[in-house]
């Protein structure tokens, strides 16, 4: 393999990686607010990517260009879900709306089968498929513009937590949600909020995946497992920490596809993923702040 092979790669997976910190972001953010292990966060993301294939389909709207309505369609749709689901087990420990979470997921799995049957499916775009050059590299086109719009939504994630309302209580709901409670903040408000912003990040990022590359109803496995690897390396709720990441995942994978083959990108990241957890499980990159 030449070296301008191994530099496009290795760009591409830079790209690529904020595009996975981007459906990491809600994995992270669920984590690290309501200690919410959302094992439901992978068919999220591919109902976004059917989202993005139908709002195309009968509208005729590019998903990228509806971007933001997919994400609001998804934060409507899962909004109450918290308050039907997770809120009565408030208190109850992490198991229960772990495992309540596992089996949102089993029945999206099978949601997604029954109405779209097992058919891999694919967003297609005419830059999916296209090339860009900068200068002598050579990236696919929806890698730089998933690129751009990641960085985009993960800053305005940022500004909505650092200097909102909103983002005030969710800290101090993440911090110590008794007091919160007592100083006036519902906090049964600000998690299901929390729980719907996530998902709006998961079907965004979805969307961008199934332009990338092809979804079927089961692809959401891998996609947890990734968003978790991040959200590992990241640490849980440091927003700028889950892009730093992502691009960093996103570039393991790549040398991991240069050195041993395509085959071997995934395995690459989830070797770090155990790497990390045993040795740092807080994150390599966690600190203070978002």
């Amino acid at each position: 393999m030449d070296l301008q092979t191994v530099t496009d790669s290795l760009v591409s997976g830079v790209l690529l990686g904020g595009i996975l910190a981007l459906t990491a972001l809600g994995l992270s953010i669920a984590l690290g607010v309501m200690r919410l292990v959302n094992l439901a966060h992978g068919e999220i993301l591919v109902g976004g990517a059917y989202l993005g294939l139908y709002l195309l389909r009968w509208t005729g709207l590019d998903p990228v260009l509806g971007l933001l309505l997919i994400g609001v369609l998804m934060a409507v749709l899962v909004y109450p879900l918290h308050g039907l689901l997770l809120a009565p087990l408030s208190g109850q420990g992490l198991e229960a709306p772990m495992m309540t979470m596992f089996g949102v997921s089993i029945i999206l799995q099978n949601a997604f089968l029954l109405f779209f049957s097992a058919d891999t499916r694919s967003i297609d775009r005419p830059y999916a498929a296209t090339p860009v050059h900068i200068g002598s590299i050579t990236v696919p086109q929806i890698y730089l513009i998933g690129f751009v719009i990641s960085v985009i939504v993960i800053v305005l994630v940022h500004l909505l937590i650092a200097r909102t309302r909103f983002g005030r209580e969710l800290r101090a709901s993440a911090a110590d949600p008794g007091a919160a409670a007592a100083n006036g903040v519902d906090v049964r408000r600000v998690h299901a909020l929390t729980f719907a912003l996530g998902a709006a990040c998961a079907a965004m990022g979805g969307t961008l995946i199934g332009i990338a590359f092809s979804f079927s109803p089961t692809s959401g496995a891998s996609y947890l497992l990734t968003g978790f690897a991040i959200v590992v390396l990241g640490g849980l709720g440091n927003i700028f920490a889950t892009l730093v990441a992502g691009v960093a995942l996103g570039l393991l994978q790549s040398l991991g596809g240069v050195v041993f083959g395509d085959g071997y990108r995934e395995l690459a990241g989830l070797v770090l993923f155990l790497v990390v957890l045993a040795i740092r499980p807080q994150g390599l990159l966690s600190g203070r702040g978002s």
